[in-house]
């Protein structure tokens, strides 16, 4: 094991035939496929988010809470990686643009912790991936 989680999902991917299968379906310009494919990941995600608020809220199970948020990690970053985004160049623009965020307090969203709102202030840029889209421009119009 690793701590490079991106590193570790590619080496998934690799093992288990993900990138071999889109790469033939991207050489086949399979793309109403691939576009269902991103769609099935999507629902994945979802379903993960539910069973882990499920584990949370009406379990109480600690230990599920822990799978599924890093299930949650792996199908969010995987998703990403089999399809060649630059996941690091992703994460690093969307990290730039939230700490340049201020704190200060939200009145349309209630905060009942105390803790500061991140706020986007006059002037913030909020991050673009126009050029890290990986083969997501081939099935997304």
């Amino acid at each position: 094991m690793s701590n490079h989680w991106t590193k570790d999902i590619a080496m998934m991917h690799d093992k288990f035939g993900v990138k071999k299968w889109m790469s033939e379906k991207l050489a086949n310009k399979e793309y109403e496929l691939l576009k269902r494919y991103l769609s099935f990941r999507l629902i994945m995600l979802h379903e993960e988010l539910g069973e882990t608020i499920q584990a949370a809220h009406v379990d109480d199970d600690a230990t599920e809470v822990v799978d599924g948020i890093i299930d949650l990690c792996v199908f969010a970053i995987g998703t990403l990686d089999v399809f060649d985004v630059d996941v690091e160049k992703a994460w690093d623009n969307v990290l730039e643009a939230n700490m340049s965020k201020e704190t200060g307090s939200k009145p349309e969203r209630a905060n009942k912790f105390n803790l500061p709102d991140l706020i986007k202030p006059s002037g913030w840029q909020a991050p673009h991936h126009r050029n890290n889209v990986g083969n997501l421009k081939h099935i997304m119009k």
